[in-house]
């Protein structure tokens, strides 16, 4: 999927009016049933303007005309809009948070039900289930991890665990968290394959986090940097979705750039404000924390 983060849009005289950006955003929630509404403008155009480059449409008219008579160009804006910027251990420091949550859960719970929303191509639920099998500490027998995202393609790429390297992407270093990860990924040139071990832990289903119900019983919740492109009005709506889907005093993680709305706080403790880690319900234990706890 494309990153958004290099993204210019096209500038208004290149573009046309607000009226015609308009109208394809209210195409593609009417017609093709993605929330546009919920999601920051900025981020909108950027993506919208990718595809206008890609299929040379010079102005938003264009754009919008080959956009409502072309239905693999409906798929490819689908895809496009949705949000597929992921990494294995990404941020290892929150890494080593969650494996102190993982192994508290461990040493009370027959087993740990783990829910990574919006997961885009499936390296974040590999992640954990390889944290897993990789800590003594934890029993990787217990831990099971459900994948979500919105974007099929996305799965389809989760479900095979099948990852290539790129020029821009060095998967070793970001598997580099585990001491020898060659233990769960079959390395071949710059072809890795996740193990079928690690993937015994782990499914995938599909979940839009906007539209769809809450789900239950979860232990912990890992949805990483999905709000920073959500619009304020509907982050509160779909934090409320995650905490009815856990369990009293399961935890939540969060982007290390986000924070729960003040309107939320009370449904959530604090338990790592650096590392964006809260618990459910507020009767949080957070010894064996760092000390450098600050104000969220």
């Amino acid at each position: 999927m494309i990153d958004g983060a290099g993204d210019a849009s096209l500038d208004a005289d290149s573009t046309g009016d607000d009226g015609a950006f308009t109208d394809i955003l209210t195409f593609v929630e009417d017609e093709l049933a993605f929330a546009t509404s919920h999601y920051n403008d900025s981020y909108l155009d950027r993506r919208v303007s990718s595809r206008m480059r890609r299929t040379q449409c010079e102005t938003y008219e264009a754009y919008f005309e080959k956009l409502r008579a072309n239905s693999d160009e409906q798929k490819a804006l689908l895809e496009a809009l949705s949000i597929n910027v992921t990494g294995f251990f990404r941020n290892p420091d929150v890494w080593s948070g969650i494996r102190t949550i993982l192994r508290r859960l461990s040493e009370t719970n027959g087993t740990v039900r783990v829910w990574s929303a919006a997961c885009a191509d499936g390296r974040e639920p590999y992640s954990l289930s390889m944290l897993a099998h990789d800590d003594p500490q934890i029993d990787d027998s217990s831990i099971a991890v459900l994948g979500t995202d919105i974007s099929e393609p996305a799965l389809e790429t989760a479900r095979k665990g099948v990852y290539e390297e790129s020029r821009t992407v060095d998967l070793d270093d970001q598997l580099s968290f585990l001491d020898d990860y060659h233990r769960y990924v079959d390395v071949d040139e710059r072809t890795f394959r996740i193990s079928n071990e690690i993937k015994r832990n782990v499914r995938f289903r599909r979940h839009d986090l906007i539209n769809d119900g809450p789900k239950s019983g979860f232990d912990l919740v890992v949805c990483r940097n999905l709000f920073i492109y959500i619009d304020n009005a509907y982050k509160e709506s779909m934090l409320e979705t995650i905490a009815r889907s856990l369990r009293p005093d399961g935890y939540l993680v969060i982007g290390k750039a986000e924070t729960i709305p003040p309107t939320l706080k009370s449904a959530f403790t604090v338990c790592e404000a650096r590392l964006r880690i809260y618990q459910r319900d507020g009767e949080a234990t957070h010894a064996g924390w760092p000390d450098h706890r600050s104000n969220s």
